[in-house]
């Protein structure tokens, strides 16, 4: 029999404590392994226990959401966390994932969509609950369209920037993006008149710079 996916719980409140921990009690292949009250408390336990998956609010006292997920995933790059908040809007839903957290999710959801994203995290997958996922899709399109028309360049031409900014060869992009080398080294010259700009490196600091793929860890 495999071991139970260990979870950790983080929330101010009692009540929503206790009402997390009834749900996932009854799921055998989840075990809830200890509660804190906020984010030192549940930073210590989390060194202390070593849990799978943490479950954390975004808003509590003494250490918030944000401080308490980069800190944890600083202290412990193995454990997931899945965001549990009542706030559905794009910035703190960004806020948290930029932090480290692997999930997203409402506390209106129903008690199997908790599940499903406990166990899409214990897979090594991100989730996010449907609205949440709604509201960042709709953030991303808006931001993506709204840049690419900024700076005069098409769809086709900005796929190009991200793929070259992720360090991927002509040939790898070519592969991803379904089209030929020779079209993808058209559109990367067209770029490059576009913007005034004729290397590698100065496509991708530009692509940083303008949010259009995040900073690399190094930078």
């Amino acid at each position: 029999m495999k071991s139970p996916i260990t979870v950790l719980l983080v929330d101010d409140h009692p009540v929503v404590r206790k009402g997390v921990r009834f749900c996932l009690v009854q799921e055998e292949r989840i075990k809830v392994v200890g509660e804190a009250s906020d984010g030192v408390e549940g930073l210590r336990l989390a060194k202390e226990l070593k849990p799978d998956i943490v479950v954390t609010d975004v808003e509590m006292p003494q250490m918030d959401g944000l401080e308490f997920v980069t800190a944890l995933r600083r202290a412990l790059p193995a454990t997931a966390v899945l965001a549990f908040s009542v706030h559905a809007d794009a910035e703190h839903i960004q806020h948290i994932i930029e932090s480290g957290a692997h999930g997203y999710i409402l506390k209106q959801a129903d008690p199997e969509q908790l599940v499903q994203a406990i166990d899409a995290l214990h897979r090594g997958e991100v989730f996010l609950s449907p609205q949440a996922a709604r509201v960042v899709l709709g953030q991303l399109v808006g931001v993506q369209s709204g840049l690419a028309s900024d700076l005069g360049l098409t769809p086709r031409e900005r796929e190009v920037l991200v793929g070259i900014a992720e360090g991927h060869s002509n040939r790898e992009i070519a592969r991803r993006l379904g089209v030929g080398v020779r079209t993808i080294e058209t559109h990367r010259a067209h770029l490059m008149k576009k913007l005034d700009i004729h290397t590698v490196a100065g496509l991708t600091k530009f692509a940083m710079a303008r949010g259009i793929v995040p900073p690399h860890p190094d930078e």
